[in-house]
Formats: C-alpha cells, sequence, structure tokens
C-alpha cells in the first residue's frame, strides 16, 4: 500500500541520479488528449444512458411479451445486479487484459447483448440478454475514467473529468425522455437498437486512437490468479443487496421473508469479502485503499452524490407526473434545463479545479446542493407551474456541478499511476451503489410519509369540523346544478375531497423528503473539511503545508 503522500508521478520508476541520466518524460498518448475524451465519453454516455432509458419502456414491453408489470421490472433489476458487480473489478479485468483490450470486450459484449436485447422473443430472454448487458456496461465507466485520467496532464485533468461528470450526470437525465419518445413514436425494441451504431462507431475509434500506457502493459496479464472465493462473495453480496434495494418498497421491505433473507445474505456477503480481500494476497477488490482516509472520504462523499443526484432525478418526474398529470416527455422538458445547466458548469468547474483547492469546491458544492434542496420545500405545491419546476430543478443541479469533478480529482490523491483502474472502478460503484440507495429511499419515504400525512389530515376531514361539512356541501350543490342527482352529488363531493387530500399528503412527504436530503447535503458540507489539501492544478498530489 503506498504512502498517502505518494502521487502518480512519484509512483513511476526513476533514474538514480548518479546515473547522469536525463529523467524521463511522462507519458503521453499519440493522438491529441480531447480526440480521446470524446471517444471514451461517447461509450460511457451510451452505458449510462441505458440505466434509465428502460424505465419508461416497461409497461409497452410487459403488454408485448405477455407479462406483469411486476414481471417486467426485472428488465432493470437485472442489468443494475450484473452491472454492480463488474465495476468493482473492472480494475483487475483491465490489469490482467490490458485496459484497452478490457475496454473493447466490455463494448463489444454491451453492443451485440443490446441487439439481443432488441430481439428479444420472451420476458426470460430479455432478462438473459440485459444481464450480458450490465456486465459489459460495468466496465466502460471506470475505464473511460481511467483512460482520461492518465491521458490528460495533471492540470488538464479537472476538464477531462469535467467532460466525463457531463455524461455520467446528464444522460440519466436525458434518458427516460429519449425512451418515451422513441416508445411513443417507433417501439420499445429500438431503445436498444440505437446503442448499435454508436458502440461500433466506439469500437472501432477505441481500437484506432486509444493506447495503454507503459505502466499498464508491463502488468497485464502477469501473475495471474483468480480470486474465486473474492469472486463468489462479490457477487452474492452485491447481487443480494441490489435486489433488496430494487423491490424492497414493492415487497414491504423486512415485511418479506425475501427482502429479510436477502438483507442477510448481502451483509454477510459484503463483510465477508472486505475482511477475505484485506488480508488475501491477490485481492480481485483493492479494499486495502480504503486505507488512505482521503481516498475512503472520497469514495463516501461519492457514495452521496448518488444519492443525491438520484434522489432529485426520481423525485422531479415523479412528482409532476403523479400528482401535476405531466407526460413523460412535459417531465423530462423539465429536466432538461437543468441538463443544460451543468453543461455549462461542469467546464466551469474543470476549469477551477486548476485553480482552487478540491476541498473548498467541493464545500461550496454541498451548500449550494443543501441550500438548492431547501429551496425545493419552499416551491413545492399542486399548483407549481412549468416554469417554476424548471426553475427549481436548475437549483438543485447547480450544486452538483461542483461535486463530481474535484470529489473525482480528491480520489486520485496519494494514488500511484498503477491504480488508476482500481480508484476509477471503486470510486463508480460507489456511486451507483449510492444511486440504488438513493431511489429506494426516497420512494420508501414518500410512500411512508404519504401514509402518515394523510392519516394526521383526515381526522380534520369528519362531520365534526365544519370546513369539510361545508366544503361538501359546496361541492355538492355545484355539482347537483350541473345536473347530477342529488345523492351522486354528494358522493362524488366525498371522492373530490378525497382525492385533493391524498395529492395534498403525498405533496408534504415530497417536502419531508426533500428537508432530508438538504440537512444530508449540509452534514457534507462541514465533513468536506476534513478532506487533505491538494495541489491544484497537481492532479493527484497532496499539497505542502
Amino acid at each position: 500500500m503506498p504512502d498517502d503522500t505518494e502521487s502518480p508521478a512519484n509512483s513511476r520508476p526513476e533514474i538514480p541520479a548518479s546515473s547522469g541520466a536525463t529523467p524521463p518524460l511522462p507519458w503521453r498518448p499519440k493522438v491529441n488528449p480531447w480526440v480521446i475524451a470524446v471517444v471514451v465519453a461517447i461509450a460511457a454516455f451510451m452505458e449510462v444512458l441505458d440505466t434509465s432509458i428502460a424505465n419508461v419502456a416497461l409497461p409497452y414491453m410487459a403488454g408485448s411479451l405477455g407479462a406483469s408489470n411486476d414481471e417486467s421490472t426485472w428488465v432493470l433489476t437485472s442489468y443494475l445486479v450484473s452491472n454492480a458487480v463488474v465495476l468493482p473489478i473492472s480494475g483487475w479485468f483491465a490489469s490482467v487484459l490490458g485496459r484497452k483490450r478490457f475496454f473493447m470486450i466490455c463494448l463489444t459484449i454491451f453492443t451485440l447483448s443490446s441487439l439481443l436485447c432488441g430481439i428479444a422473443p420472451s420476458l426470460g430472454t430479455i432478462i438473459l440478454f440485459r444481464v450480458m448487458q450490465g456486465a459489459g456496461g460495468g466496465g466502460l465507466q471506470p475505464m473511460a475514467q481511467a483512460i482520461l485520467g492518465d491521458t490528460f496532464p495533471p492540470e488538464k485533468r479537472g476538464l477531462a473529468f469535467a467532460l466525463y461528470g457531463v455524461t455520467v450526470v446528464v444522460a440519466p437525465t436525458v434518458g427516460p425522455t429519449l425512451g418515451g419518445w422513441i416508445t411513443d413514436n417507433y417501439t420499445w425494441r429500438w431503445i436498444f437498437f440505437i446503442n448499435l451504431p454508436v458502440g461500433i462507431l466506439a469500437l472501432f475509434l477505441v481500437l484506432r486512437l486509444i493506447e495503454d500506457p507503459p505502466w499498464a502493459k508491463r502488468v497485464a496479464g502477469a501473475g495471474v490468479k483468480i480470486d474465486y472465493i473474492g469472486v463468489a462473495l462479490l457477487t452474492l453480496g452485491v447481487g443480494a443487496l441490489q435486489v433488496m434495494l430494487d423491490k424492497g418498497q414493492e415487497d414491504d421491505w423486512f415485511g418479506s421473508h425475501l427482502i429479510l433473507t436477502l438483507a442477510i445474505v448481502a451483509g454477510v456477503g459484503l463483510v465477508s469479502l472486505v475482511v477475505w480481500e484485506w488480508f488475501y494476497k491477490d485481492p480481485i477488490v483493492e479494499v486495502r485503499l480504503f486505507k488512505n482516509f482521503n481516498f475512503l472520504g472520497a469514495n463516501a462523499m461519492m457514495f452521496i452524490l448518488g444519492i443525491m443526484l438520484f434522489s432529485s432525478l426520481v423525485m422531479m418526474p415523479l412528482f409532476l407526473q403523479t400528482l401535476m398529470g405531466y407526460t413523460a416527455e412535459s417531465a423530462g422538458l423539465v429536466l432538461s434545463g437543468g441538463g443544460l445547466v451543468l453543461l455549462f458548469l461542469m467546464p466551469i468547474a474543470g476549469t477551477l479545479a486548476s485553480k482552487v483547492q478540491a476541498r473548498y469546491m467541493i464545500a461550496f458544492g454541498w451548500l449550494a446542493l443543501s441550500v438548492a434542496m431547501y429551496y425545493s420545500t419552499q416551491h413545492l405545491d399542486l399548483e407549481i407551474s412549468f416554469r417554476t419546476a424548471s426553475i427549481v430543478r436548475v437549483f438543485q443541479v447547480f450544486g452538483l456541478g461542483f461535486l463530481f469533478v474535484p470529489i473525482t480529482l480528491v480520489s486520485y490523491v496519494g494514488m500511484p499511476a498503477a491504480k488508476s483502474n482500481s480508484v476509477s472502478g471503486l470510486v463508480n460503484f460507489m456511486r451507483n451503489i449510492g444511486s440504488s440507495i438513493g431511489t429506494s429511499m426516497v420512494t420508501t419515504l414518500i410512500a411512508r410519509r404519504a401514509q402518515f400525512h394523510q392519516v394526521h389530515l383526515a381526522a380534520y376531514a369528519t362531520a365534526a369540523h365544519p370546513a369539510f361539512v361545508h366544503a361538501v356541501q359546496g361541492l355538492g350543490a355545484h355539482l347537483a346544478a350541473s345536473g347530477v342527482d342529488t345523492s351522486r352529488a354528494t358522493r362524488q363531493a366525498y371522492g373530490m375531497l378525497y382525492r385533493a387530500l391524498v395529492g395534498q399528503a403525498t405533496t408534504l412527504a415530497y417536502i419531508d423528503t426533500f428537508w432530508v436530503l438538504s440537512v444530508g447535503a449540509a452534514i457534507m458540507f462541514i465533513l468536506s473539511f476534513a478532506l487533505k489539501k491538494n495541489e491544484p492544478g497537481g492532479g493527484g498530489e497532496v499539497a505542502v503545508g
């Protein structure tokens, strides 16, 4: 394990001063780094897009394949499970196969399985092919990040990670809108077919333009030893955790024997994995990297960032569609404003990363996010306009623009270049798990808090409260005047007031959930100052003094 102060530059072999030789220049690719950045960003964007593009198409898949809506959700779960299993071990695969070769294998698997998903004749086959697609996609994100980290010099690494951040943050926003448009105008199968030209183009460009750095070529395939126990524990633990998170609210969490069993399996599997990998000589997941406090802190923040990103991403369209009657396309347009803002903010954050200490940028990002979540609690109601909802979304993503890049930079502080594959794999894994937990957390909070508020509001919807009686009489009289008979008018008045009560209770639940996110971001703002100083523009170097 390297010393906390060891930098990527320090980790490369040095020529002794006594030899009189000139120290070798840092490795740089033959192709323009920005061309490489665009190529890997295309691949990463395609993979991240697929985590959300299928969501809106599930009812269409269920109807087409003769399955229930509940069964169709396994199309999402199967992808997320295999994706989560591959992410933390992508560094090991890259060291065994070579990073470029592994990246191309993942691209091939992802593109081929996309074709198979599109032509799948049954739900069972599409779930099988989605497992393949998730496994292939699991290596694309971390390898894209690792390639960017090694391709760019330290002073430009922030801008490179900003480009990668655009793909990670914007793609989930675009996914539901694009998926809804494709499904409405063509067929759900085209949400998979659109990956084919992009995947083939990316594969060709990777083959022609990308090369492995010298240190990666030296370690590729050297002393290959498969950690079978580590693979089994990882698959068992992460797989059980992902299924539990995806199905928990649907099955009433620990009221279900299945969910309770999955929780126990996940807990035992993951704890055993950490203990085994900590003492195993050639671990498939390099958990000993967490001995570096800065790396541990950066991963914790990336985990919380995943929760924040996907929580707000799930909540806004869900609120607009279920309570405001928006279509999937209209809800997507509300989110699109935030996506455009991020396109401008990410390069700014990347530029600032070379001039400002990362921990100060991170602190500002968490503070802005906390304020934005509080702002959401003040403007969310059943009369919110399209314009106000769009502004709320812009505020929600503003802080994210100043978090992704510096947190990614901080994760490399003190880490040798030879560990960049493992670093990127673990960081992306933490964000992935955070997004799953965030999605489960907000759906559960909304459901439970809506029940709580409904019980309390219902206490005022009785004959003992004159305002309620007056509302029933007023609505009944209005309906009767429009031609509805008196008894039916009274029943309809009660139904209308009940729907209004449920709408208000659910809105209060959304407000409560935004409060929780605001407090969580405020806590992370305080913890930001515990991170080590880095040298702005120095990539992974720790600041002196």
